[in-house]
């Protein structure tokens, strides 16, 4: 068994207030979840346009690992509100 861990440090542009911030995210937890059947966690922080997801997949196959958190990483760059400043991905 294989585990992997794709963190997300993430800018939010049209944020203006947690509330938003909160939006943005919670549709964005459910699709990534929904699609590709993976954990998600984000780092508590009181910033409006600023969050850390952190996204875990198991698998028994790492190039099958690797593809999976891969293709998140694509989803999440398409997102036109949000901005990936730095990435790294992680196999336990």
């Amino acid at each position: 068994m294989v585990i992997g861990v794709l963190t997300l440090d993430l800018f939010i542009s049209d944020s203006h207030s947690l509330k938003s911030k909160r939006f943005v995210l919670k549709s964005l937890k459910d699709r990534l979840r929904r699609k590709f059947n993976i954990s998600i966690s984000e780092e508590p922080n009181d910033l409006w346009q600023r969050v850390s997801l952190f996204t875990a997949c198991i698998s028994t196959d790492t190039r099958h690992l690797n593809s999976v958190l891969e293709n998140v990483k694509k989803m999440v760059e398409k997102e036109t509100m949000l901005e990936i400043l730095d990435y790294s991905v992680e196999i336990l």
